[in-house]
């Protein structure tokens, strides 16, 4: 069956309940085949692999990954289980947590944009210029009037580094409030786990149905045919990590990418012992 990644996608100005949407999902797949998938995924690294090695040598194409997703999403799970194996040279991740004094003082944007990628370049942003329409918005950290303006200013952003060269592929991790709950007491009851728990992150649960509302909203105001949202159903870990891979390849191989030619004559050139 093929796997269609249109299915995932957001339609520009859709009007979103998350609430509609199944977590536990697994379009495309047997949701009792986990044996088979773990085997496709290791296929699927490969060929990522291989695409990311050529993104590299091509030197011209430029690919900015947006995660992201409740607490215990799985954003640094789907890094780890997708991207393994790729070069470290050409692939880069930038984690944006609470801004610091010096990004407050300046445009919100001003962090996000100093970590884009450069030409050959994959960069992963594990959170990212979002959250100043997510948590900003639900712990109404700036007056309302101040981060509606936003919405469009992240579009014409993320339409400027398209018309500069970068394919955007932006990822919602959608999972249930009874699996956060579930992946929030393991970090719990698993010692070598506890330090990934902060007492903060019950806040964002205690307000669950208010960042579901935000985040449908971003999703639908933001994505665009240049830039777009996919939804991925993340209950099942396996299965969250061969949908985001088949999205990436997918929209990898659409690039048509190709090696450079070698230099004339280096085919004849043999090393001496």
């Amino acid at each position: 069956m093929t796997f269609d990644i249109d299915h995932f996608r957001v339609k520009p100005g859709d009007k979103l309940d998350l609430a509609e949407f199944d977590t536990r999902a697994t379009p495309f797949w047997d949701s009792k085949d986990k044996s088979g998938a773990l085997v496709r995924l290791a296929q699927l690294n490969e060929r990522l692999e291989s695409l990311q090695e050529l993104l590299w040598a091509q030197g011209s194409e430029r690919i900015l990954v947006v995660i992201q997703a409740m607490d215990a999403g799985g954003k640094d799970g789907t890094i780890r289980h997708v991207f393994e194996g790729v070069n470290p040279s050409g692939v880069r991740v930038a984690s944006f947590k609470r801004p610091s004094s010096r990004e407050l003082a300046h445009d919100y944007l001003w962090r996000a944009h100093k970590q884009v990628p450069a030409d050959g370049e994959l960069t992963i942003f594990n959170r990212s210029h979002y959250e100043d329409v997510l948590v900003v918005r639900v712990e109404k950290l700036v007056r309302e009037k101040r981060w509606r303006k936003r919405y469009d200013h992240i579009v014409n952003f993320e339409q400027m580094l398209v018309d500069e060269g970068t394919t955007i592929v932006k990822l919602f991790l959608h999972i249930s409030k009874d699996e956060q709950r579930e992946r929030l007491q393991a970090r719990l009851d698993e010692p070598h786990k506890q330090w990934k728990f902060e007492p903060g992150d019950l806040g964002p649960r205690k307000k669950w149905d208010e960042y579901q509302e935000a985040f449908a909203d971003a999703l639908g105001r933001t994505s665009t045919k240049s830039a777009p949202w996919y939804i991925i159903p993340s209950d099942r870990k396996w299965y969250r990590n061969i949908a985001v891979s088949e999205i990436l390849i997918q929209t990898m191989e659409g690039l048509e990418m190709q090696y450079p030619e070698a230099p004339e004559g280096v085919a004849d050139i043999v090393i001496p012992a």
